[in-house]
């Protein structure tokens, strides 16, 4: 049992996976949000755009 406790510890491989799964997570999580925000405020300039045309 602690060889392979001792074996699972020092296997790297699967940490970096972790890390870069954590990352890519992080990093679509301000993308979406930037996306929301950026969205909600371009309909708000378009629609004042449209009614200033009109």
């Amino acid at each position: 049992m602690t060889v392979l406790l001792r074996r699972l510890w020092a296997e790297d491989k699967g940490q970096d996976v972790a890390e870069y799964a954590v990352m890519l997570a992080v990093i679509l999580v301000i993308v979406i949000g930037a996306v929301q925000l950026i969205g909600s405020n371009a309909d708000t300039v378009f629609s004042s755009v449209a009614s200033s045309i009109q």
